[in-house]
């Protein structure tokens, strides 16, 4: 293969209207979500993930884990976790069982505010898409994010 064999072309003009797609979508939330709740997409992510934690068993995340769910570095996460906590949406304690853990938490202010924000982060995601959806490069990504299941 080649550097202008046509399969990488269509591979990496397939890659330019994902990066592009996901790109329209995640500027179309931010403004969304930073004029109604002074919240990051990377904030609302984090508060929807940590939200969805449980007391049972392996109820609660990890860093790792919380940090591949928001597709951020550990250290990054760690930041972003101790700028909400300053904020008051979260609390970290230790682990119970294993004293070198921490856990995090989201409070009652960031359940409320989670709550605000998720009709807001819905309604942005669909216009995001509508508009994408206008482009035709852009239509059959459209089309595979609205026909994927819900999670579990």
């Amino acid at each position: 293969m080649t550097a202008t064999d046509p399969a990488l072309t269509a591979l990496a003009q397939g890659w330019c209207a994902l990066y592009l797609l996901h790109g329209r979508i995640e500027t179309h939330i931010e403004r969304a979500l930073q004029a109604g709740h002074d919240l990051s997409v990377r904030e609302y992510s984090l508060l929807d993930v940590l939200s969805r934690q449980h007391n049972g068993e392996g109820g609660h995340l990890q860093m790792k884990q919380v940090a591949d769910a928001v597709v951020l570095s550990q250290s990054a996460t760690t930041r972003l976790v101790t700028r909400l906590e300053d904020r008051g949406l979260l609390s970290r304690y230790l682990c119970p069982t294993d004293r070198r853990g921490i856990y995090t938490d989201v409070t009652e202010a960031g359940l409320t505010l989670l709550d605000e924000a998720r009709p807001t982060n819905d309604k942005a995601l669909r216009e995001a898409l509508d508009e994408a959806a206008k482009s035709p490069e852009l239509v059959p990504l459209v089309r595979v994010v609205e026909s994927l299941p819900a999670p579990a």
